[in-house]
């Protein structure tokens, strides 16, 4: 008599069993990552901004008191040119004065291709460097396991800085 070649019927559900669970770990981490690499375009935007704050304000003693244009529009007289990000929209809010500004990057709205894995998450900075993070519970960050931190850029579920 001779034996068949091939899987047993338990041998592909152990196989199937093994693939199950490890897909069940890597999967999420996986989406975890890819949210935490969208999360630097907004913070460098942000530093990039307030650099050119900076600036204005070394040239002419004064923050440009008409806030930022949004790209792609161009900027009027005492306006800065506010970068166009795939999932971040930047502005300043609320418009900014003489000595003081905010600039806010807000997640989720801008994005074209309606990636909404970043919606729910702000990002902050101001005239004195003050960073902020604020989560809304209920958008996908805050399902996410994002929380807010009023002294830092949250970079990691947690509220980790």
């Amino acid at each position: 008599m001779q034996r068949q070649a091939g899987f047993t019927l338990i041998e592909l559900m152990i196989t199937m069993v093994v693939l199950a669970i490890l897909s069940a770990i890597a999967i999420p981490s996986y989406i975890d990552y890819v949210r935490r690499g969208k999360i630097p375009e907004a913070t460098s935007n942000l530093q990039a901004m307030k650099t050119k704050m900076e600036q204005y304000f070394q040239d002419n003693r004064t923050y440009p008191v008409n806030g930022c244009a949004q790209a792609p529009t161009a900027p009027t007289a005492g306006q800065i040119q506010v970068p166009l990000l795939q999932h971040f929209t930047i502005t300043c809010n609320p418009a900014p004065t003489a000595n003081t500004y905010t600039i806010v990057a807000s997640g989720g709205v801008a994005d074209p291709a309606g990636d909404q894995s970043m919606t729910g998450i702000v990002f902050t900075i101001d005239q004195s460097n003050n960073r902020t993070t604020t989560v809304t519970s209920g958008t996908s960050m805050g399902k996410a396991g994002y929380t807010g931190a009023a002294n830092c850029w949250v970079t990691r579920k947690g509220g980790v800085c």
